[in-house]
């Protein structure tokens, strides 16, 4: 890592840790350092322990592993709009996970759904990738993304409407917007273990990226296997992206904002990115759940929602951008 990529990631490192105690402190119910260790006389002290810790720390989680999720995606196939919500990952993994919500699966063992959600995440990578193959065209991937998102939303559909009663058709929509609200330390140990052995193989994937900017030819010629390289991928954003939207639902955008916003102050080289990437996403998605908390509504705004209506101008503007480009 360069010393520029080095000062950005201690600087996000930084943000992350600001964020983490705001979204300790922050909600209807504003809790103060003093409650934190007030002990259990001060209710503030259970919503502290019970109810934020498990919410920040799935913040960071989710966070890192959907923004290192999207600039491995990007690096891997050289396309500047792949992330997993637009080319049809999350929605494949939350397939995964609604069916076992519909099945009733979820009742035998927490764990299923994650299960499920890191399946339907590792399928639609690996559909992503036979379908526009690793040098296809921004439209191949965008329109391998639009099938994959298709086929993802009719099975829910699907679900929904063949659900055996209304409470099980709400619960999956509920789910299905994501959220970090109501989640315990349960949720954090299934995903957590998951997203950051995800989270690790794709970030042992930095020197191939970079290979692979050369072209396929190139980075066989300077010995990256690409074989290789492209089960670590799958399996990678496959564990990563399961995990987070099993234990939150989907939450869409952050892989592709975040390579963005940081690629003017990290450079072009996708090994760089990577891990200020996963530092920019958890402050994002810390970011955002803190201000969807402190929304003057009766009832919480969900962090999918608010993420998609950042995120849907945002792609908007990315497309226009690159059509004056290409003009």
């Amino acid at each position: 890592m360069s010393r520029r990529s080095l000062g950005v990631a201690i600087a996000l490192a930084g943000l992350v840790a600001l964020l983490a105690a705001a979204s300790l402190m922050a909600g209807k119910v504003w809790a103060p350092f003093a409650a934190w260790t007030a002990g259990a006389d001060d209710p503030r002290w259970a919503i502290v322990f019970q109810l934020r810790i498990p919410r920040t720390v799935l913040g960071v989680l989710v966070g890192a592993a959907l923004g290192l999720s999207g600039a491995a995606l990007q690096g891997y196939t050289r396309n500047p709009l792949a992330d997993p919500g637009v080319l049809g990952v999350s929605a494949m993994a939350a397939f995964g996970a609604v069916m076992t919500l519909y099945l009733g699966l979820t009742a035998a063992a927490p764990w299923v759904m994650a299960a499920a959600g890191m399946a339907g995440a590792m399928a639609g990578v690996a559909a992503l990738l036979a379908l526009a193959g690793t040098s296809g065209g921004m439209a191949t991937f965008v329109l391998a993304g639009v099938i994959l998102n298709t086929v993802a939303s009719a099975g829910v559909a699907l679900a929904l409407n063949l659900a055996p009663n209304a409470w099980a058709a709400q619960e999956i929509i509920d789910w299905l917007m994501g959220s970090l609200a109501d989640r315990s330390m349960t949720d954090v140990s299934i995903a957590a273990g998951p997203i950051l052995a995800g989270c690790a193989m794709l970030l042992a994937l930095g020197r191939a990226l970079d290979a692979l900017t050369l072209g396929e030819t190139g980075a066989r010629s300077l010995g990256v296997d690409l074989g290789r390289t492209r089960v670590l991928l799958a399996v990678g954003v496959g564990l990563a992206c399961g995990a987070s939207v099993a234990v939150t639902g989907v939450v869409s955008f952050v892989g592709l904002v975040v390579p963005h916003l940081l690629r003017p102050w990290v450079g072009q080289r996708p090994a760089a990115l990577l891990l200020p990437s996963a530092l920019g996403g958890a402050a994002l998605v810390l970011a955002a759940d803190i201000l969807v908390r402190l929304t003057p509504s009766a009832a919480e705004v969900k962090l999918g929602v608010a993420m998609a209506a950042l995120g849907g101008p945002f792609f908007l503007m990315m497309l226009v951008s690159m059509r004056r480009r290409l003009a």
